[in-house]
């Protein structure tokens, strides 16, 4: 068996934080490969490394000297260093990285070194072999990952190192500069580095137990979800959960890998699996979890006999794409069709789209209503549980919140409904608490 590990930046904060993460890694024998973040902070006013970088980046930019900023960087790796008693000298990369910085180097190149050093570190502590990812992770011109040329080149590399340690976040463009995935990106690293080496599981260490079935800052200790399968994990993320980056599932769900939520702080928790399928009868609750996002508006749109005019929809849908928009839902009636919108991308354009609608469609009205709220209510057990949907509508309605949109998708994996943002966490404590006693 072979299990990759990822280690998110609380987990390797500190001196403290790096001897738990060599305890959980030396206790399994097949935890043989680990992706490493760069220190995160180490109380609530802390500063991560990684904003640090950022920061010389922008003094640069300014023309202003980076000494006293680029010192506090050092300062904090040599801390770890001394904290754990190696004799580890990182003095000659950190005069390459700050040579680098002063000469201009790109922002991804700058902001990849937090996790570049914290793996040399780490790879030194544990006695694992290091492991550039610009050697191994490639992104096309575009800026997309190259993963067929990846997965080539980093299962070639991977199985020359019986352990190694690689850094998260970054890989190399064809023309040799480093590239980052967003912010989150380590995530991805490891389950790359898990489809390469074909690994049996992928363990994604964080300072939670497991992924919850509600936000702890919405719902007062909601439950850890011992299981859940990608679609739903693919679901509740975009609609707000945020222990994975949700573009980390797609290279272990090819593979089938599963992976493993875990807590550095308590490794004896055991967490939330994210695996491929569930069977139906070892679902035990109706619902998965409970997720949601505020800032939506309905774009919603009335026409009599809308549901004979070929094209209309088409129309609608272009102008967005004309303002380089997406829509988020679509549901619509025979002579009407709302569509809800992000207002960060929205807003700015409001007035211009609208009267374009109402020109090309020639609709009888076009109204927007601001200040929605979605929220998702997800769950395998859905499709086989009849009274769901009249459960969650009567938890809404007896706490006084009104409904302003429903949305279900055809799998009966999740159901979306739009409310007031004033009501939005009433309602989500209104939906966990009905089918969570």
């Amino acid at each position: 068996m072979v299990k990759v590990l990822k280690f998110g930046g609380s987990s390797l904060a500190d001196a403290d934080q790096f001897k738990k993460v060599a305890a959980i890694i030396k206790a399994e024998p097949e935890r043989r490969y680990v992706v490493a973040s760069a220190p995160g902070k180490r109380f609530s006013n802390d500063i991560k490394v990684t904003d640090m970088l950022y920061d010389c980046y922008k003094l640069v930019k300014k023309n202003q000297p980076i000494d006293d900023a680029f010192a506090l960087i050092e300062e904090r790796y040599n801390g770890i260093i001394k904290d754990l008693g190696m004799k580890l000298w990182l003095q000659p990369e950190f005069d390459r990285i700050k040579n680098a910085i002063v000469h201009h180097a790109g922002r991804d190149y700058i902001a990849s070194r937090g996790e570049y050093l914290n793996s040399i570190v780490l790879a030194n502590y544990i006695g694992y072999d290091f492991i550039d990812a610009e050697d191994g992770i490639f992104f096309k011109e575009n800026g997309t990952l190259d993963t067929e040329k990846t997965n080539d080149e980093l299962t070639a590399i991977l199985e020359k190192h019986e352990h190694a340690v690689i850094p998260g976040f970054y890989g190399v463009m064809p023309n040799g500069t480093i590239k980052t995935f967003s912010r989150g990106g380590s995530d991805i690293t490891g389950s790359i580095v898990a489809r390469a080496i074909k690994a049996d599981i992928y363990e994604n260490w964080t300072d939670v137990s497991g992924m919850l079935m509600a936000d702890p800052r919405c719902v007062e200790n909601p439950n850890v979800i011992p299981t859940i399968t990608y679609s739903e994990l693919r679901e509740l993320s975009y609609m707000g959960a945020t222990v994975m980056h949700e573009d980390a599932i797609f290279p272990v769900r090819e593979m089938g890998i599963p992976i493993n939520i875990r807590n550095t702080n308590s490794p004896e928790d055991s967490g939330t699996m994210i695996v491929s399928s569930v069977e139906s009868n070892k679902v035990d609750t109706v619902i998965t979890g409970v997720a949601g996002k505020k800032g939506f508006s309905v774009i919603a749109i009335e026409k009599d006999m809308m549901n004979s005019e070929i094209g209309f929809g088409r129309n609608v849908l272009e102008i967005l794409e004309n303002y380089n928009l997406c829509f988020e839902h679509l549901p619509s009636g025979i002579d009407t069709m709302s569509v809800i919108v992000n207002d960060n991308d929205f807003l700015p354009h409001k007035d211009a789209i609208v009267n374009e609608i109402k020109r090309r469609t020639k609709a009888d009205s076009v109204t927007v209503n601001g200040g929605i709220a979605l929220i998702a209510v997800v769950g395998r057990g859905m499709a086989g549980s009849k009274g769901t949907a009249s459960r969650l509508f009567k938890a809404i309605a007896e706490n006084d919140i009104n409904i302003k949109m429903i949305d279900q998708g055809s799998s009966e994996l999740n159901i979306i409904v739009g409310v007031s943002e004033d009501d939005y966490i009433k309602a989500l404590n209104a939906i966990y608490h009905e089918f969570v006693k």
